[in-house]
């Protein structure tokens, strides 16, 4: 059957988080089931959709300037439009609504982060009358769960348990645009799992902005633990989840990690900072001492667990010693990696009153010198598993070389590999090969092929990635 969107291209570009990868997926599905055909070059590209996040400043100056260099390009030769149709989605299409046409007057469509289901009524208003089509709603009226999905890889899934988040960190725009924290009833998740092991799916990667205080809202008090229970007995070979806030991290999830056959030993655990003062004025709700014996919990549940986490540089009121809290903690962890930012102030959160007279050229040296730190600690962190054979699961190809392999360890390491003679990355993607490590780097390891799964399994949507 025919749509009015039937031989359109599109173009999809996901800035931030997991959440935004996900929804991109299910705009994607929607879009390839009314016709239209998905392609990565943007200036071929009927529609493009941008899903967007305003966490950092940042991010707002690239869209506006991705979204502005599309004005003057024609339409792609052969197409059935006059001019290209661009979308906007996601936390600044939330924020803002109708505010970005009138700052970017060629936008065609803005939609929020409750109603992506609207976006094909939306676009097809636009192509009909070529008018400003916006929508956003002010909050979900359920969890947003039965669109279709376009998934990036067949052997992995992006599974949301939660939608929201009611932390309130004085620095995080996140509450405002993405609303209240809502779970989703737990035999709704089961069932979305158990079809994904039926379908052949390796990994699941369960998603919320505070996936460890999922249920708190339908069930009294978390239930984040059974989620894991449940999911493992799903027969689900590999099973990881993103994001933990420390202050709602327990014991009884902590002791899974050594008693759970699929779930990979592998935690993202954002710290922030380790400064007590620093954490209080962010309204992170631990302290410094709290999130190390956390850590200390964790190694003792499972002794070669990977760390991951977030730290912000430039805090207002961080002084020198608040710094030198936080590069001991790194230090002290030892880290696999740390995804470092320097503090970007957001209008309407109660951090953007503070006053914040630190000097750019210090707060970047400090920026600078954790960068150091970070890296020599996730070059010691992945020496540990220099001599051992590790088992990958496999993406596609190295960016760098078609004759390479690239995949993820059950740590959630890239790990790269010389294909075996005969075998392309093609031929492996989405299978489970085992790799002796004969190097490691800072964000990679590298070894050989020793064994595992070596016949042709999923065909790879894309190449894997050469950075963790």
């Amino acid at each position: 059957m025919r749509t009015a969107f039937t031989d359109l291209t599109f173009c999809v570009r996901t800035f931030g988080c997991q959440m935004n990868k996900h929804d991109s997926e299910r705009i994607c599905g929607m879009l390839e089931g009314l016709g239209a055909l998905p392609t990565e070059d943007i200036e071929t590209a009927d529609i493009v959709v941008f899903m967007t996040c305003c966490v950092r400043e940042a991010a707002d100056t690239r869209l506006y300037g991705q979204v502005a260099s599309l004005k003057n390009v024609p339409v792609r030769p052969g197409s059935p439009l006059e001019k290209r149709i661009v979308a906007v989605g996601g936390c600044i299409g939330q924020r803002d609504g109708e505010k970005l046409t009138h700052a970017l007057p060629h936008l065609d469509v803005v939609f929020g982060t409750y109603n992506l289901g609207s976006l094909p009524q939306l676009l097809e208003g636009a192509l009909s009358d070529g008018k400003h089509h916006v929508e956003v709603l002010d909050a979900a009226a359920d969890f947003p769960t039965d669109l279709p999905t376009a998934r990036e890889h067949a052997w992995a899934a992006w599974l949301p348990i939660t939608i929201g988040c009611d932390n309130f960190c004085s620095y995080c725009i996140v509450p405002y645009v993405r609303g209240r924290e809502k779970s989703r009833p737990l035999e709704d998740i089961v069932a979305e799992a158990e079809r994904y092991v039926a379908a052949g799916v390796r990994e699941i990667t369960l998603l919320g902005q505070n996936v460890n205080s999922y249920g708190r809202d339908l069930y009294g008090s978390p239930r984040f633990a059974a989620v894991l229970d449940a999911l493992d007995a799903t027969g689900i070979e590999r099973l990881r989840f993103a994001t933990s806030h420390p202050k709602d991290l327990t014991d009884e999830v902590i002791a899974k990690f050594g008693s759970l056959r699929s779930l990979m030993p592998a935690l993202h655990l954002p710290v922030q900072s380790g400064s007590d003062a620093v954490l209080a004025a962010m309204n992170r709700r631990y302290t410094r001492a709290h999130y190390r014996d956390l850590v200390d919990k964790l190694r003792d549940a499972c002794p070669d667990i990977a760390l991951s986490t977030d730290v912000i540089v430039g805090f207002p009121g961080e002084g020198e010693a608040d710094f030198e809290d936080t590069c001991r903690l790194v230090e002290e962890v030892g880290y696999h990696q740390v995804f470092t930012f320097i503090y970007s102030k957001r209008e309407g959160t109660p951090a953007a009153t503070l006053v914040d007279d630190t000097p750019h050229e210090v707060v970047q040296r400090r920026f600078d010198r954790l960068v150091e730190v970070v890296q020599d600690q996730a070059f010691r962190a992945n020496q540990r598993d220099v001599d051992t054979t590790v088992d990958v699961l496999v993406e596609g190809a190295s960016k760098r070389d078609e004759a390479i392999m690239a995949g993820k360890s059950p740590k959630n390491q890239t790990v790269h590999a010389r294909l075996p003679e005969g075998v392309s990355a093609s031929d492996l993607a989405g299978r489970i090969v085992q790799v002796r490590v004969d190097e490691a780097r800072t964000w990679y390891l590298s070894g050989e092929v020793v064994g595992g799964e070596t016949a042709p399994a999923f065909v790879a949507d894309g190449p894997g990635e050469d950075r963790p």
